[in-house]
């Protein structure tokens, strides 16, 4: 999203939980494109409420799996926030080879850009 739209919105990226590191692959593909997400660190809804972050504060939470979309329409009996779900591949155990799980997570980072433009508009216009 900052990539494509610059500072203009506040984003947060947030998971159900945060049990995981950012995946190798991930931080591969996201490269490519000019992305850098060696330093991102995953967090969960309950450490961003821990944090200090008002939740209250979001207009809009993007929700790209089932168990975060749960989570997240769970919050909008708190918080006034729009929920949306984008369907987006999980490319996790997808391949054989390093080049074939490395197709699997571009197609879904390119989901992710194409449906960020679709929802926001073009960013060059």
């Amino acid at each position: 999203m900052k990539k494509l739209f610059g500072q203009q919105t506040y984003v947060q990226s947030v998971g159900v939980k945060n049990d995981m590191e950012i995946d190798g692959f991930s931080i591969a593909v996201c490269r490519e494109i000019g992305v850098e997400l060696e330093r991102h660190r995953s967090r969960s809804f309950d450490e961003m409420e821990d944090w200090g972050d008002d939740l209250s504060g979001f207009d809009l939470v993007v929700a790209l799996s089932p168990a975060s979309q749960r989570r997240a329409l769970d919050l909008t009996r708190f918080y006034h926030l729009d929920v949306e779900y984008w369907p987006i591949l999980d490319p996790t155990g997808m391949g054989e080879t390093r080049e074939a799980k490395l197709a699997a997570y571009r197609l879904a980072r390119d989901q992710i850009r194409d449906r960020l433009i679709a929802r926001f508009g073009d960013p060059a216009g």
